[in-house]
């Protein structure tokens, strides 16, 4: 039985749209078993997406009821991409549905930044407070590297929360729960692989397949991070598992060291990386086979950052591209950009830019039998299979940018070891 404060017992009696709103959310912490709900500072919508229908309606139903945001919340990409220039492919019933599912998360009150990257457009909920985030890797990340607390809320219970101000008390909000069980050990690694961007979606896709759903520490990366090689690992390890919280030792805020980590209780399971472990996960990342052809690259899941739009610049050195490269980001890098000329500058030599929305949410891509898309992401390595139909080459933003350029495949020595 959840307990409900006096307060909350009669807005769940009453029949607008907040007391739907607050009946959905008592409702799943009863089936999730929380004992009560708690309040939250802020919450980032996945629900906006369009999938169907029946979405749109629901997202009308909540405005049509008076429906507002109790907290801050801001939204994650959409289906349709307003403030950029790729043309998504959407049939006109599905594109009026999504323009409109849109349009009523925003007449609720929550902020239009259409992002998978909250955290990097100013949405930063402070340590240790109550969210309710939705989206895996903004989930993980605001877990692992903001120390905020907050479980995977799924389309539609985000926006419930949103409306409530409240989310169920269980899981990753007590922090019985996020004491890490598994020790993963990068110290046999080298230091030059442990310091390279490339290495943390494979590190990721390990971590996700390893750790499932449990919370793991990840020692020897301290002097390897940054908070763009922390995006990239969070996202993999979301995308290969369930993965919404992990510590890295000396690094992340809730692990200034590994047994602080695991609660200076021996881990249940230790993972030591080898250059072999590494080097099938990297292999894994691959579904394209060995073929030199290369019809896109994709970059930006999670969405770019403004530091990762400058290595492209530095790595495309004015050259033009002979394959198209996606460049998916957030209206936040987008406008400094404008701002700066430097857009216009990119989209000249062939960078195709996505804002508020990517690749493998919508369709975008063009239809082109046996096509392969290369991505140093490892979320897209991941889901760019089923949801656009290409097969992928894995690589690093270098190889990327450089085969982009070529037209073809092109690899750089890595130091896989």
């Amino acid at each position: 039985m959840v307990e409900l404060t006096t307060q909350q017992h009669a807005i769940a009696a009453s029949n607008d749209a907040a007391a739907m709103a607050l009946r959905i959310v008592a409702e799943a912490a009863r089936l999730m078993g929380a004992p009560r709900l708690i309040p939250i500072a802020s919450a980032h919508i996945d629900g906006a997406l369009y999938h169907g229908d029946s979405g749109t309606l629901f997202a009308e139903r909540l405005v049509a009821g008076g429906a507002r945001v109790a907290v801050r919340a801001t939204l994650n990409v959409g289906a349709l991409a307003p403030a950029g220039c790729a043309a998504i492919r959407l049939p006109p019933h599905e594109r009026d549905m999504a323009a409109r599912m849109m349009r009523a998360y925003e007449a609720m009150g929550c902020e239009p930044s259409w992002t998978c990257a909250p955290y990097q457009a100013g949405h930063r909920p402070a340590l240790g407070s109550d969210v309710a985030w939705g989206e895996s890797n903004a989930v993980v990340f605001c877990n692992s590297v903001l120390g905020a607390r907050t479980n995977r809320y799924g389309d539609f219970l985000d926006i419930a929360c949103a409306i409530a101000g409240v989310a169920p008390d269980y899981g990753l909000h007590r922090p019985e729960n996020r004491i890490a069980t598994l020790l993963i050990d990068t110290n046999g690694l080298s230091p030059r692989l442990r310091a390279s961007d490339v290495f943390y979606p494979v590190l990721g896709t390990i971590l996700g397949r390893a750790a499932g759903t449990s919370v793991a520490v990840i020692d020897g990366l301290q002097g390897c991070t940054t908070e763009d090689r922390l995006k990239a690992l969070g996202a993999a390890s979301a995308s290969a598992g369930g993965v919404g919280l992990f510590h890295v030792a000396g690094v992340t805020p809730e692990a200034p060291d590994a047994a602080t980590a695991l609660g200076h209780l021996p881990p249940r399971e230790t993972l030591t990386l080898t250059p072999d472990l590494v080097q099938q996960a990297l292999a894994g990342l691959s579904t394209a086979g060995s073929t030199e052809r290369v019809d896109a690259v994709a970059i930006g899941s999670p969405h770019l950052s403004l530091a990762e739009i400058d290595e492209v610049e530095r790595l495309l050195a004015g050259r033009k591209l002979k394959v198209p490269l996606y460049a998916n980001t957030g209206r936040h890098v987008q406008r400094p950009l404008e701002a700066q000329g430097r857009r216009s500058a990119l989209e000249r030599a062939g960078v195709i830019f996505v804002v508020d929305t990517c690749v493998v949410v919508t369709p975008i891509l063009p239809d082109i039998p046996g096509a392969v898309l290369m991505t140093n992401s490892g979320k897209f390595a991941h889901y760019a299979p089923g949801t656009t139909g290409y097969a992928v080459t894995y690589g690093s933003l270098a190889e990327c940018v450089e085969s982009a350029v070529a037209g073809r495949l092109v690899r750089e020595r890595q130091a896989w070891s």
